[in-house]
């Protein structure tokens, strides 16, 4: 299967700027308006990209943990009007999260949120993520005002763990068409998005990156606009349950979430095989199988864990936006599978 040829574009999505493209990092100062912003990123990103770090006004490393627990740390540090995340999910909801903190009410101006993403996670795309430690409650979700993906970066990833995050990427893009937000722009982004997805993979040798990472723009994008599900409420808990890492725990319950799926909305599910070119449980399988974990007692998981974390879920409102609301003994079933 050739390869994905994409030539760069830019896209002004409302409020915010979304440039796209492989080389484009190198104009990534530019786009994030000039030096003197605060930079949140991780050592492995730093590498990738040092130019950004030299124009920042102040460097952030961010470190694991929960991003309300990270995001509150550093709010009394991370000051400026621009703060720029450059590498993953967390470190992008990081950035959101402080952002998101200094609002202080309608009318009132606040630091913008920017990305440079070093995953597939889009992070860099939605509004959803965690209030910061000590943040009001009223502050509103913010998407970054400026996204610089170049596939060079956003899928640099050694593929184990490209792998891990291309399916999360293809959980947003199965869950999104099956929301009560759903419409019909969704469902035409999620299916170019999971055909790109999984066509990555479906050549010898390297993954096809510059497919992945504008198939984790597409899924990003559309997921914002959907909202998430069951998938997402599987995989989150066991993050914060059982500690594993969030690539890790979407790829092992995708497979089974897919199955799922499958007899809540059969149409959905018939138009993703065609995207996938496949049964779409089969096919994320194959994939997850390139991580290296495919069930959850590999990464010492026990039944005792999933019995917490199937509590947990079960009251999780999340699960309304995948009718009919999953109860505890599916969901427990559903971990159980994946153990």
């Amino acid at each position: 299967m050739p390869r994905t040829v994409t030539a760069p574009f830019v896209w002004q999505d409302g409020e915010r700027l979304i440039c796209f493209g492989t080389g484009t990092v190198a104009d990534a100062v530019a786009l994030l308006g000039g030096p003197g912003y605060a930079l949140l990123t991780t050592e492995r990103a730093l590498a990738a990209a040092p130019h950004v770090s030299d124009a920042a006004a102040s460097v952030h490393l961010v470190g694991p943990g929960r991003v309300d627990d990270l995001a509150g740390d550093l709010l009394g540090e991370v000051t400026g009007e621009r703060v720029v995340a450059l590498g993953g999910g967390r470190v992008i909801d990081v950035a959101k999260a402080i952002a998101s903190a200094s609002w202080r009410g309608p009318g009132e101006s606040a630091a913008r949120a920017m990305a440079i993403p070093t995953t597939l996670s889009g992070a860099e795309m939605t509004h959803g993520h965690r209030r910061a430690r000590g943040a009001r409650p009223d502050t509103p979700g913010v998407r970054p005002a400026v996204v610089v993906n170049d596939p060079a970066l956003s899928a640099s990833q050694p593929v184990p763990e490209l792998a891990a995050s291309a399916l999360n990427a293809l959980g947003h893009a199965a869950e999104g068409p099956c929301t009560p937000r759903s419409h019909p722009v969704a469902v035409l982004t999620a299916m170019e998005a999971a055909r790109r997805l999984t066509a990555a993979f479906a050549r010898p040798g390297d993954p096809d990156r510059d497919g992945l990472a504008l198939g984790a723009l597409l899924a990003g994008h559309m997921i914002d606009s959907t909202g998430y599900g069951l998938h997402h409420v599987l995989s989150q808990t066991l993050v914060r349950v059982a500690g594993i890492g969030h690539g890790e725990a979407n790829a092992i319950m995708l497979p089974h979430y897919l199955s799922a799926l499958g007899w809540r909305f059969p149409r959905q599910h018939d138009a993703l095989a065609e995207a996938m070119e496949g049964d779409p449980s089969e096919v994320a399988a194959r994939i997850c199988a390139l991580t290296g974990r495919t069930q959850l007692r590999q990464l010492g998981v026990g039944p005792e864990v999933l019995d917490e974390c199937a509590d947990i879920a079960a009251a999780r409102d999340d699960l309304e936006l995948t009718p009919p609301r999953a109860d505890r003994a599916e969901l427990r079933a559903l971990y159980e599978h994946a153990r």
